[in-house]
């Protein structure tokens, strides 16, 4: 197996990973950002923003892009919003779990079925249809994918059915049946990313997961992150804990499962049957490739269990306005420890991610005040900037 098609929403780490491990790889997805066109033989733009639309693309489109790069490809390899590819439509094998496996898995409203069946512990889920039922606080939040930018917390009845209502509404288009109403916990974020053949499931490391930081984003649960390893006494039962869930779902390959650490313990939040966010700092902390791995699996093969040589911290910057990527923007971005880059002429959307920084250091905190320097680099050149454009355009600046 040697050429390698990866395709999502966002592909960059699955691309780089495959590329540091001897694989040539072809990426469609739809940010084509600066590292990912350096680690690719070739790249695509997947002109989709959500995840209805990947839902309805035409295997035939993906088909004449893959003939289009001009490479027979040995396998597929399915990134965020893609997990469920039919592998009936394409010419090459697919690595990934299968699509019935996957929609169960992705699903929170079936795993919490699930989870209740095997007695682990999870947030309550209640129906919008017995709001006598509902004990507040809740968070709403889509039934499948999201990244926490949609995730939003009700207090009372009223509040709950204002969310519902902006959900729903044309910006989102989220129907009622596509929308959770969870139990709210209040905790630690984390995942435990995990490995898996149809037999066996091995637990590569334990993550804090950044949401929500308040200089990294302004949307309260957006996904902003890893630390690679988490530090908690709860680190051995989570790790038990997804190894368990994921072989009782059938998933196959790199998988992760997140959770919210409470007062009480772990509780499984959601399960991701695909490759995650923390691929980065999971391969820089446990010295391992995870493309690699995930591609043995696939084999019935798995790893020796690594151990964390150091902390590897990833934030992901987000903007707070729309801008323009000019080449002085690109400059003070690639001066930091940066991924996910986007090229020159590209435009950012409020809320919308701007790059990922990235530090590895002996200590968490450590590792945490660089990212913060960081990120207060980029911000304050962009505010200077916006400052200075303002300054430029007022009577004052004009004589």
């Amino acid at each position: 197996m040697q050429n390698i098609l990866a395709i999502g929403f966002d592909t960059r780490n699955i691309v780089c990973s495959a590329s540091r491990a001897g694989y040539t790889v072809c990426s469609i997805d739809a940010f084509r950002d600066l590292d990912l066109q350096e680690c690719a033989y070739a790249s695509a733009l997947l002109e989709c923003r959500t995840s209805g639309e990947l839902r309805q693309l035409d295997p035939g489109w993906i088909v004449a892009k893959m003939n289009g790069f001009g490479l027979d490809f040995d396998a597929i390899v399915p990134g965020s919003g893609m997990e469920m590819l039919d592998p009936s439509r394409f010419p090459c094998p697919v690595l990934a779990s299968s699509p019935e496996a996957v929609k169960e898995a992705s699903n929170k409203l079936h795993l919490a079925k699930r989870l209740e069946a095997m007695g682990m512990p999870h947030p309550r889920c209640y129906s919008s249809n017995e709001p006598e039922a509902i004990e507040y606080p809740v968070i709403l939040k889509p039934a499948t994918g999201g990244g926490g930018i949609f995730n939003r917390v009700a207090n009372n009845r009223q509040e709950m059915l204002e969310v519902l209502e902006e959900l729903s509404g044309p910006d989102q288009g989220l129907t009622e049946n596509e929308i959770v109403i969870q139990q709210f916990l209040e905790g630690t974020p984390s995942s435990v990313s995990v490995l898996s053949t149809k037999d066996e499931a091995l637990a590569v490391a334990v993550n804090e997961q950044l949401t929500g930081i308040p200089w990294l984003s302004r949307l309260p649960f957006a996904y902003c992150g890893n630390i690679t390893p988490f530090i908690t006494e709860y680190a051995e039962e989570m790790e038990k804990l997804a190894e368990e869930l994921i072989l009782e779902l059938g998933l196959l390959g790199s998988c992760g499962v997140d959770f919210l650490v409470t007062e009480q313990g772990p509780v499984v939040l959601e399960v991701n049957p695909r490759f995650q966010g923390s691929l980065d700092t999971v391969e820089k902390a446990m010295g391992i490739n995870l493309f690699e791995a995930h591609a043995g699996c696939f084999r019935g093969e798995l790893p020796e269990k690594p151990k964390a040589k150091l902390f590897a911290a990833r934030g992901v910057l987000y903007s707070d306005r729309e801008l323009f990527i000019d080449r002085k923007l690109m400059e003070v971005i690639l001066r930091e420890k940066s991924a996910d880059i986007p090229p020159q002429k590209t435009v950012i959307e409020p809320d919308w991610p701007l790059t990922s920084l990235f530090e590895f250091a002996s200590t968490r905190e450590e590792a945490i005040k660089s990212l913060e320097g960081g990120a207060e680099r980029i911000k304050t050149f962009i505010a200077e900037r916006i400052t200075g454009e303002a300054e430029s355009l007022s009577p004052a600046g004009e004589a």
